[in-house]
C-alpha cells in the first residue's frame, strides 16, 4: 500500500490515537520515518486494556505493524511493553516469527514509561528535543488500541465505532468492555456491578491524568478508564481544590526543596522544565526568570510533581497547566530549536515505581484483575461527539429524523484541516443534532 492511500484509510476510519490527546493517525505517517514504534507501556496504575488486546489480537496487530512499517520503508518495528505483561508477551513470541522487522524491548516498571519522548529513549536511546516531535529522531509511536483498529480499517473496512474502556476502582466487578462511542459512564459502571462503596467520585482516564467526570459524561475515541473512587481518595481531593487556593497554598508552603524537578521526568531527560522555579514564579508572581516558565512548555502532564514527589502536597502540574493556558493567550508559543541538556546521569535512580506510586496513591486495594468482558454492550442511545481527536471537530453530516446504519459517518471532517470524521455504532435515528454532537437513538 503506498502512503496516499494508508493516510486515506486511516482518516475516513476515523482512527485516532485511542487515548491521550487522540492525534489523527494519518497525520503521523511520515517517510522519514526508520522506526514504528507499538507503545503498551500502560503505565498508569489501574489501566488494562492495551495488554489485553495485545494479548488477544497480536496476530492482527503484528500484521497492522508490517503493513505501515512497509508503506513507510521503515527498517524496524518495535514492540515497547513491560516484562509484566506476560500474557500480550507470550502472545507476541509465538507469533514474532513470521514478522521479522518485529522485536520485542522490555520497559522498567515505571512510571511515565508511556510518555512518547520516554518510550523513544527507553527503546532506540534516541533523545526527541524540547518541543520536537517523535519524526525528528525518526520514529512513529502508535498505541495498541490504536494500531488494532487501524488493521480492521484495513482487513474489515470498518472506521471506528466502538472503544475498548477499562472500568475499575470501587466496582463490583471491574472489566474491560468493547464499548459503543458515545455511551454513558453511568451504564458502563452498571455493567461492571455498579459502585462497591458510597460517596464516590467518577475519573475519566488514568489516577494520574484523568479528570473528575460526570455520570452522564460519554466514551469517546480517546476514553481508556473509567475509574470509581472515594471522595476522600488523594487522586479526587487534588482535583477538587480550586486553582485559586493551591496558588496561594504554594505562596504559602512551597519550600523550593526541588524534588518536584529531581523526578520530573522530561526533565531527566534534558527538557528544560523546571517545576520548582515554575512554583516560585507563581508564588512570588514574579517573572525575573522568563525563561522558566517557558519551560511550561515541555511539561507532559504525568503528574509525578504534584502526585508522588512533593511532600507539601501541592500541584505544581495544574499551576504548570494554568500557565501555559496564559501564555498561549497571550500569543506566546512553545520556543523551537532549543538544544537538549541532555540525560540526566542520576535519571536511573530517580525514576517512579509503579508498585511504590501505586501505593502512594491509595489505589493498592483497587488494583485487580479487570478482564475484557465478551458481554455485547448494548444501549438505547449514543451521543457521538463531534470533537473526538486533536484538530478541527467533525461536521455534522446529518439531521434529526435520519436513519443512519451502523458504521455510516456522521460527522464529517475538512480535507484541508487537521481531523477525522465520527461513525454510528450501531442503526438507529437521529433525535437531536449541535454543533457539539450528535444523538442516535436505536432502531432495536
Amino acid at each position: 500500500m503506498d502512503l496516499k492511500k494508508l493516510a486515506e484509510l486511516l482518516r475516513n476510519a476515523g482512527v485516532v490515537g485511542a487515548g491521550g490527546a487522540g492525534f489523527p493517525s494519518y497525520a503521523k505517517l511520515n517517510m522519514a520515518a526508520d522506526t514504528v514504534i507499538l507503545n503498551c507501556a500502560e503505565c498508569e496504575p489501574l489501566l488494562k486494556l492495551h495488554r489485553q488486546l495485545l494479548a488477544r489480537h497480536a496476530e492482527e496487530i503484528l500484521m497492522m505493524l508490517e503493513e505501515i512499517a512497509a508503506t513507510l520503508e521503515a527498517d524496524r518495528v518495535i514492540i515497547a511493553i513491560k516484562p509484566a505483561y506476560r500474557e500480550a508477551i507470550e502472545a507476541l513470541n509465538a507469533r514474532l516469527g513470521h514478522f521479522p522487522r518485529a522485536r520485542i524491548s522490555l520497559l522498567p516498571e515505571i512510571y511515565p514509561a508511556g510518555d512518547e519522548v520516554v518510550t523513544i529513549y527507553e527503546t532506540t536511546g534516541r533523545v526527541v528535543a524540547p518541543g520536537a516531535l517523535p519524526i525528528t529522531v525518526g520514529c512513529i509511536v502508535y498505541n495498541v488500541e490504536t494500531v488494532y483498529n487501524a488493521y480492521r480499517a484495513w482487513r474489515e473496512n470498518a472506521p471506528v465505532t466502538h472503544k475498548y474502556v477499562t472500568v475499575a476502582g470501587a466496582v463490583n466487578s471491574p472489566a474491560t468492555f468493547r464499548a459503543p462511542l458515545g455511551i454513558t459512564y453511568r451504564e458502563l459502571i452498571r455493567l461492571a456491578g455498579g459502585e462497591s462503596e458510597e460517596n464516590t467520585v467518577i475519573i475519566a482516564g488514568g489516577p494520574m491524568t484523568g479528570q473528575v467526570a460526570r455520570p452522564d459524561d460519554v466514551v469517546t475515541k480517546t476514553s481508556n478508564a473509567v475509574l470509581v473512587l472515594p471522595k476522600n481518595s488523594p487522586v479526587v481531593q487534588k482535583r477538587l481544590a480550586p486553582i485559586s487556593i493551591q496558588i496561594k497554598r504554594s505562596m504559602a508552603a512551597c519550600c523550593q526543596c526541588r524534588m518536584c524537578t529531581d523526578l520530573c521526568s522530561r526533565h531527566l531527560l534534558g527538557q528544560p522544565i523546571e517545576p520548582h522555579k515554575i512554583m516560585r514564579a507563581a508564588a512570588s508572581g514574579a517573572i525575573s526568570d522568563p525563561r522558566a516558565l517557558l519551560g511550561a512548555f515541555s511539561c507532559s502532564s504525568c503528574g509525578i510533581c504534584e502526585m508522588y514527589a512533593c511532600g507539601q502536597d501541592l500541584t505544581p502540574r495544574r499551576i504548570i497547566a494554568e500557565i501555559k493556558d496564559e501564555l498561549l493567550k497571550n500569543g506566546v508559543t512553545a520556543p523551537k530549536g532549543l538544544p537538549s541538556a541532555g540525560v540526566d546521569s542520576t535519571r536511573e535512580a530517580r525514576m517512579v515505581p509503579l508498585t511504590r506510586l501505586t501505593g502512594r496513591l491509595g489505589l493498592s486495594q483497587y488494583d485487580v484483575d479487570a478482564p475484557i468482558s465478551d458481554r455485547h454492550v448494548r444501549t438505547k442511545e449514543v451521543k457521538l461527539m463531534l470533537a473526538q481527536s486533536i484538530g478541527a471537530p467533525a461536521v455534522a453530516a446529518v439531521a434529526v429524523g435520519d436513519e443512519v446504519r451502523a458504521g455510516d459517518a456522521v460527522g464529517t471532517f475538512a480535507q484541508d484541516k487537521l481531523g477525522t470524521g465520527v461513525h454510528a455504532p450501531f442503526d438507529g435515528k437521529v433525535t437531536k443534532v449541535t454543533d457539539h454532537y450528535v444523538v442516535i437513538r436505536t432502531n432495536a
